[in-house]
Protein backbone atom coordinates (compact mmCIF):
# COMPACT_ATOMS: atom_id res chain seq x y z
CA UNK A 1 0.00 0.00 0.00
CA UNK A 2 1.02 3.60 -0.67
CA UNK A 3 1.38 5.72 2.47
CA UNK A 4 -0.89 8.72 3.04
CA UNK A 5 0.78 11.86 4.43
CA UNK A 6 -1.40 14.73 5.60
CA UNK A 7 -0.25 18.25 6.42
CA UNK A 8 -1.90 21.13 8.25
CA UNK A 9 -3.79 21.77 11.43
CA UNK A 10 -4.43 19.44 14.35
CA UNK A 11 -6.69 21.12 16.88
CA UNK A 12 -9.11 20.36 19.68
CA UNK A 13 -12.84 20.48 18.90
CA UNK A 14 -14.74 21.60 21.99
CA UNK A 15 -18.14 20.06 21.26
CA UNK A 16 -21.15 21.75 22.85
CA UNK A 17 -23.68 19.68 24.77
CA UNK A 18 -26.53 21.70 23.25
CA UNK A 19 -28.43 20.95 20.05
CA UNK A 20 -29.97 24.00 18.42
CA UNK A 21 -30.69 27.24 20.26
CA UNK A 22 -32.18 25.70 23.36
CA UNK A 23 -31.01 27.19 26.68
CA UNK A 24 -32.92 24.89 29.00
CA UNK A 25 -29.81 23.36 30.56
CA UNK A 26 -26.24 24.34 31.35
CA UNK A 27 -23.96 24.20 28.32
CA UNK A 28 -20.80 22.11 28.63
CA UNK A 29 -18.02 21.44 26.13
CA UNK A 30 -16.30 18.08 25.61
CA UNK A 31 -12.82 18.05 24.01
CA UNK A 32 -12.37 15.89 20.92
CA UNK A 33 -9.20 15.60 18.85
CA UNK A 34 -9.74 17.13 15.42
CA UNK A 35 -8.43 19.27 12.58
CA UNK A 36 -9.29 18.28 9.01
CA UNK A 37 -5.87 16.97 7.84
CA UNK A 38 -5.36 15.13 11.13
CA UNK A 39 -8.84 13.61 10.79
CA UNK A 40 -7.94 12.30 7.33
CA UNK A 41 -4.73 10.72 8.65
CA UNK A 42 -6.75 8.95 11.36
CA UNK A 43 -9.42 7.90 8.84
CA UNK A 44 -6.78 6.18 6.71
CA UNK A 45 -5.05 4.55 9.70
CA UNK A 46 -8.36 3.18 11.02
CA UNK A 47 -8.92 1.60 7.61
CA UNK A 48 -5.56 -0.17 7.79
CA UNK A 49 -3.57 2.18 5.54
CA UNK A 50 -0.18 3.54 6.71
CA UNK A 51 -0.59 7.24 7.42
CA UNK A 52 1.51 10.09 8.74
CA UNK A 53 0.59 13.55 10.02
CA UNK A 54 2.87 16.56 9.57
CA UNK A 55 2.17 19.66 11.62
CA UNK A 56 2.88 21.65 14.76
CA UNK A 57 1.05 21.76 18.09
CA UNK A 58 1.68 23.67 21.26
CA UNK A 59 3.82 22.15 23.99
CA UNK A 60 0.76 22.28 26.24
CA UNK A 61 -1.96 20.01 27.59
CA UNK A 62 -3.98 20.05 24.37
CA UNK A 63 -0.94 19.50 22.14
CA UNK A 64 0.12 16.40 24.05
CA UNK A 65 -3.51 15.22 24.03
CA UNK A 66 -3.57 15.43 20.22
CA UNK A 67 -0.33 13.49 19.82
CA UNK A 68 -1.59 10.76 22.17
CA UNK A 69 -4.84 10.52 20.22
CA UNK A 70 -3.07 10.32 16.85
CA UNK A 71 -0.70 7.66 18.21
CA UNK A 72 -3.58 5.64 19.66
CA UNK A 73 -5.19 5.35 16.22
CA UNK A 74 -1.97 4.25 14.54
CA UNK A 75 -0.92 7.49 12.86
CA UNK A 76 2.82 8.09 12.49
CA UNK A 77 3.48 11.29 14.50
CA UNK A 78 7.25 11.56 13.94
CA UNK A 79 6.55 14.64 11.81
CA UNK A 80 4.65 16.46 14.57
CA UNK A 81 6.60 19.34 16.12
CA UNK A 82 5.98 20.74 19.61
CA UNK A 83 6.49 24.45 20.27
CA UNK A 84 6.28 26.80 23.23
CA UNK A 85 5.98 29.80 20.92
CA UNK A 86 2.18 29.43 20.54
CA UNK A 87 -0.69 27.42 21.94
CA UNK A 88 -2.64 24.58 20.34
CA UNK A 89 -5.66 25.81 18.39
CA UNK A 90 -9.18 25.25 19.73
CA UNK A 91 -12.50 25.18 17.88
CA UNK A 92 -15.75 25.52 19.80
CA UNK A 93 -18.36 23.53 17.89
CA UNK A 94 -22.09 24.17 18.05
CA UNK A 95 -24.67 21.92 16.40
CA UNK A 96 -28.23 22.37 15.20
CA UNK A 97 -30.90 19.72 15.62
CA UNK A 98 -29.81 18.03 12.35
CA UNK A 99 -26.19 17.78 13.52
CA UNK A 100 -24.93 20.55 11.21
CA UNK A 101 -22.15 22.44 12.93
CA UNK A 102 -20.73 25.93 13.22
CA UNK A 103 -17.24 26.77 14.49
CA UNK A 104 -15.79 29.48 16.69
CA UNK A 105 -12.00 29.23 16.33
CA UNK A 106 -9.36 30.32 18.81
CA UNK A 107 -6.75 30.79 16.09
CA UNK A 108 -4.60 32.83 15.32
CA UNK A 109 -2.28 32.85 17.02
CA UNK A 110 -1.82 29.09 17.07
CA UNK A 111 1.03 26.61 16.89
CA UNK A 112 0.01 25.04 13.56
CA UNK A 113 0.65 28.36 11.78
CA UNK A 114 4.35 28.25 12.75
CA UNK A 115 5.30 25.14 10.75
CA UNK A 116 8.03 25.77 8.15
CA UNK A 117 9.77 23.67 5.51
CA UNK A 118 12.81 23.16 7.74
CA UNK A 119 10.55 21.24 10.14
CA UNK A 120 9.96 18.51 7.53
CA UNK A 121 11.47 15.15 8.52
CA UNK A 122 14.45 14.19 6.32
CA UNK A 123 13.44 12.17 3.27
CA UNK A 124 9.72 12.52 3.96
CA UNK A 125 8.85 12.44 0.24
CA UNK A 126 11.60 10.01 -0.71
CA UNK A 127 9.08 7.29 -1.55
CA UNK A 128 5.92 7.94 -3.60
CA UNK A 129 3.00 8.75 -1.33
CA UNK A 130 -0.41 10.39 -1.33
CA UNK A 131 -0.05 13.86 0.20
CA UNK A 132 -3.24 15.53 1.42
CA UNK A 133 -3.72 19.22 2.29
CA UNK A 134 -6.52 21.71 3.03
CA UNK A 135 -6.92 25.47 2.66
CA UNK A 136 -6.85 26.25 6.40
CA UNK A 137 -3.05 26.32 6.24
CA UNK A 138 -3.21 29.32 3.89
CA UNK A 139 -4.69 31.86 6.29
CA UNK A 140 -1.42 33.62 7.23
CA UNK A 141 1.26 34.59 4.66
CA UNK A 142 4.11 32.46 6.05
CA UNK A 143 2.11 29.27 6.52
CA UNK A 144 0.61 29.83 3.05
CA UNK A 145 4.10 30.02 1.56
CA UNK A 146 5.06 26.82 3.40
CA UNK A 147 1.92 24.99 2.27
CA UNK A 148 2.25 25.88 -1.41
CA UNK A 149 5.96 25.02 -1.40
CA UNK A 150 5.29 21.69 0.34
CA UNK A 151 2.60 20.77 -2.20
CA UNK A 152 4.94 21.54 -5.12
CA UNK A 153 7.81 19.65 -3.46
CA UNK A 154 5.62 16.58 -2.97
CA UNK A 155 4.39 16.70 -6.56
CA UNK A 156 7.90 17.05 -7.96
CA UNK A 157 8.96 14.04 -5.85
CA UNK A 158 6.39 11.81 -7.57
CA UNK A 159 3.70 11.98 -4.90
CA UNK A 160 0.01 12.30 -5.69
CA UNK A 161 -1.33 15.54 -4.19
CA UNK A 162 -4.87 15.56 -2.82
CA UNK A 163 -6.56 18.80 -1.72
CA UNK A 164 -9.83 19.39 0.12
CA UNK A 165 -10.91 23.05 -0.18
CA UNK A 166 -12.52 22.84 3.30
CA UNK A 167 -13.14 26.61 3.50
CA UNK A 168 -13.51 28.12 6.97
CA UNK A 169 -14.06 31.79 6.27
CA UNK A 170 -13.85 32.89 9.91
CA UNK A 171 -10.19 31.78 10.00
CA UNK A 172 -9.24 34.46 7.46
CA UNK A 173 -8.34 38.03 8.41
CA UNK A 174 -11.14 39.48 6.27
CA UNK A 175 -13.61 36.74 7.34
CA UNK A 176 -13.60 35.53 3.74
CA UNK A 177 -11.22 33.08 2.08
CA UNK A 178 -8.78 34.48 -0.49
CA UNK A 179 -10.05 32.85 -3.69
CA UNK A 180 -6.81 33.44 -5.60
CA UNK A 181 -4.64 31.85 -2.92
CA UNK A 182 -7.01 28.91 -2.42
CA UNK A 183 -7.14 28.31 -6.17
CA UNK A 184 -3.33 28.19 -6.30
CA UNK A 185 -3.42 25.30 -3.84
CA UNK A 186 -6.29 23.54 -5.62
CA UNK A 187 -4.34 23.63 -8.88
CA UNK A 188 -1.42 21.72 -7.35
CA UNK A 189 -3.74 18.74 -6.85
CA UNK A 190 -4.44 15.68 -8.94
CA UNK A 191 -7.39 14.80 -6.70
CA UNK A 192 -9.65 17.65 -5.58
CA UNK A 193 -12.61 17.67 -3.20
CA UNK A 194 -14.85 20.72 -3.03
CA UNK A 195 -18.38 21.18 -1.71
CA UNK A 196 -21.03 22.73 -3.95
CA UNK A 197 -21.16 25.74 -1.63
CA UNK A 198 -17.37 26.14 -1.83
CA UNK A 199 -17.42 25.78 -5.60
CA UNK A 200 -20.02 28.54 -5.91
CA UNK A 201 -17.91 30.83 -3.71
CA UNK A 202 -14.63 30.12 -5.50
CA UNK A 203 -15.97 30.43 -9.06
CA UNK A 204 -17.15 34.02 -8.57
CA UNK A 205 -18.80 35.20 -11.79
CA UNK A 206 -17.70 32.12 -13.77
CA UNK A 207 -20.07 29.31 -14.58
CA UNK A 208 -19.52 26.03 -12.73
CA UNK A 209 -18.54 24.32 -15.99
CA UNK A 210 -15.95 26.98 -16.83
CA UNK A 211 -14.40 26.86 -13.35
CA UNK A 212 -14.22 23.07 -13.36
CA UNK A 213 -12.69 23.08 -16.86
CA UNK A 214 -9.96 25.45 -15.63
CA UNK A 215 -9.07 23.07 -12.80
CA UNK A 216 -8.84 20.12 -15.20
CA UNK A 217 -6.72 22.21 -17.57
CA UNK A 218 -4.40 23.06 -14.64
CA UNK A 219 -3.68 19.35 -14.10
CA UNK A 220 -6.36 18.16 -11.69
CA UNK A 221 -7.29 14.61 -12.71
CA UNK A 222 -10.42 13.99 -10.64
CA UNK A 223 -12.81 16.46 -8.97
CA UNK A 224 -15.33 15.41 -6.33
CA UNK A 225 -18.20 17.80 -5.60
CA UNK A 226 -20.03 17.04 -2.37
CA UNK A 227 -23.34 18.51 -1.22
CA UNK A 228 -24.19 17.23 2.25
CA UNK A 229 -26.66 14.37 2.03
CA UNK A 230 -27.17 14.89 -1.72
CA UNK A 231 -25.39 13.12 -4.57
CA UNK A 232 -21.62 13.35 -4.96
CA UNK A 233 -20.52 14.43 -8.44
CA UNK A 234 -17.45 12.60 -9.72
CA UNK A 235 -15.85 14.50 -12.59
CA UNK A 236 -12.79 13.99 -14.78
CA UNK A 237 -11.93 14.89 -18.35
CA UNK A 238 -13.72 11.75 -19.57
CA UNK A 239 -16.32 11.12 -16.89
CA UNK A 240 -19.17 12.77 -15.02
CA UNK A 241 -21.04 10.54 -12.61
CA UNK A 242 -23.46 11.06 -9.71
CA UNK A 243 -23.21 8.76 -6.72
CA UNK A 244 -25.84 8.80 -3.97
CA UNK A 245 -24.63 8.54 -0.36
CA UNK A 246 -26.55 6.40 2.14
CA UNK A 247 -29.40 8.07 4.00
CA UNK A 248 -28.66 8.32 7.74
CA UNK A 249 -29.72 10.37 10.75
CA UNK A 250 -26.90 12.85 11.36
CA UNK A 251 -25.76 13.51 14.93
CA UNK A 252 -22.57 15.51 14.26
CA UNK A 253 -21.33 16.34 10.76
CA UNK A 254 -17.88 17.51 11.97
CA UNK A 255 -15.92 14.60 10.47
CA UNK A 256 -18.22 13.64 7.58
CA UNK A 257 -16.14 15.19 4.80
CA UNK A 258 -12.86 13.98 6.31
CA UNK A 259 -14.20 10.43 6.64
CA UNK A 260 -15.27 10.64 2.98
CA UNK A 261 -11.88 11.75 1.66
CA UNK A 262 -10.07 9.40 4.05
CA UNK A 263 -12.05 6.44 2.72
CA UNK A 264 -11.29 7.46 -0.84
CA UNK A 265 -7.56 7.91 -0.19
CA UNK A 266 -7.44 4.53 1.57
CA UNK A 267 -8.88 2.88 -1.55
CA UNK A 268 -6.43 4.80 -3.73
CA UNK A 269 -3.57 3.68 -1.47
CA UNK A 270 -4.51 0.07 -2.09
CA UNK A 271 -4.99 0.58 -5.84
CA UNK A 272 -1.72 2.46 -6.37
CA UNK A 273 -0.93 5.81 -7.97
CA UNK A 274 1.45 4.86 -10.76
CA UNK A 275 -0.80 3.60 -13.56
CA UNK A 276 -3.83 5.57 -14.70
CA UNK A 277 -5.94 5.43 -11.55
CA UNK A 278 -7.94 8.42 -12.78
CA UNK A 279 -8.90 6.60 -16.00
CA UNK A 280 -10.24 3.48 -14.26
CA UNK A 281 -13.91 4.40 -14.07
CA UNK A 282 -14.97 1.19 -12.34
CA UNK A 283 -12.40 1.78 -9.59
CA UNK A 284 -13.40 5.43 -9.16
CA UNK A 285 -17.11 4.62 -8.88
CA UNK A 286 -16.49 1.87 -6.33
CA UNK A 287 -14.04 4.01 -4.33
CA UNK A 288 -16.40 6.99 -4.17
CA UNK A 289 -19.31 4.74 -3.16
CA UNK A 290 -17.20 3.38 -0.30
CA UNK A 291 -16.13 6.92 0.63
CA UNK A 292 -19.80 7.89 0.83
CA UNK A 293 -20.44 5.06 3.29
CA UNK A 294 -17.48 6.22 5.39
CA UNK A 295 -18.89 9.74 5.52
CA UNK A 296 -22.34 8.43 6.40
CA UNK A 297 -20.91 6.38 9.27
CA UNK A 298 -19.01 9.36 10.70
CA UNK A 299 -21.96 11.76 10.88
CA UNK A 300 -23.96 9.34 13.04
CA UNK A 301 -21.46 9.75 15.92
CA UNK A 302 -20.13 12.76 17.86
CA UNK A 303 -16.57 14.03 17.52
CA UNK A 304 -14.02 13.26 14.85
CA UNK A 305 -11.44 10.51 15.43
CA UNK A 306 -13.76 8.13 17.27
CA UNK A 307 -16.47 8.65 14.65
CA UNK A 308 -14.28 7.47 11.77
CA UNK A 309 -14.98 3.92 10.56
CA UNK A 310 -12.64 0.98 10.92
CA UNK A 311 -12.32 -1.78 8.33
CA UNK A 312 -14.73 -3.83 10.46
CA UNK A 313 -17.30 -1.04 10.24
CA UNK A 314 -17.13 -1.09 6.46
CA UNK A 315 -19.00 -4.40 6.30
CA UNK A 316 -21.90 -2.89 8.25
CA UNK A 317 -21.82 0.21 6.03
CA UNK A 318 -22.46 -1.91 2.94
CA UNK A 319 -26.00 -2.48 4.19
CA UNK A 320 -26.78 1.27 4.30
Amino acid sequence: MISVITFGEALVDMLSSRLGDTHDHQETFTPYAGGAPANVAVACARLGVPSRFLGMVGDDTFGHFLIRELDSHGVNTHGVVLTKAARTALAFVSRDTQGERTFDFYRPPAADLLYRLHHLPPGVFENPAIVHLCSNSLTDPEIAETTLALAKMAKHSGCLVSVDANLRHNLWAEAAADTGLVTQLLDTAELLKVSLEELDYLRGEQTQDAWLAQRLDAGVKVILITDGANDVVLKSAALEQRIAPPSVQAVDTTAGGDAFIGGLLAELSRYGIAHGWHEDHAFLNAAVALACRCGAHAVTRPGAYAALPTQTDIDALRAL
